[in-house]
């Protein structure tokens, strides 16, 4: 019977704080860990995701699709063995919905467009 090796993960925020190191099975998604760094996210951050959703994790270079696994997202070269691997952690908030709203108050504008030829 093998036992399966948990792996070693830091999360870098956006002004260079970590989560972690905290230890993952190699079967774990993306998507659990971005539900683990919502619910482990420092408080009093300027910048704070409200959904796992608003994260989007890289490591290697790429950016990690939700059904991906943890020991499918290794990268195999420069690892060392027992070593921590930093994924950098991306906060991108929901577009919100007053963007939508028009002001009835604005005038429309209007195009105009003028050349001149010398």
């Amino acid at each position: 019977m093998s036992v399966e090796e948990l792996v070693e993960l830091k999360f870098r925020l956006y002004d260079g704080s970590d989560i972690g190191p905290i230890r993952y099975s190699p079967s774990s998604t993306v998507a659990m860990l971005k539900d683990k760094i919502v619910a482990d996210w420092p408080k009093g951050k300027k910048i704070s995701p409200k959904a796992s959703s608003d994260i989007k994790l890289i490591s290697g270079g790429k950016i990690l699709e939700n059904s991906k696994t943890v020991g499918q997202c290794k990268v195999p070269f420069g690892e060392v063995p027992g070593g921590v691997i930093i994924m950098h952690v991306v906060v991108q908030p929901s577009p919100v919905k007053s963007k939508t709203e028009k002001k009835v108050d604005d005038p429309p504008k209007k195009n105009v467009c003028s050349c001149s030829i010398l």
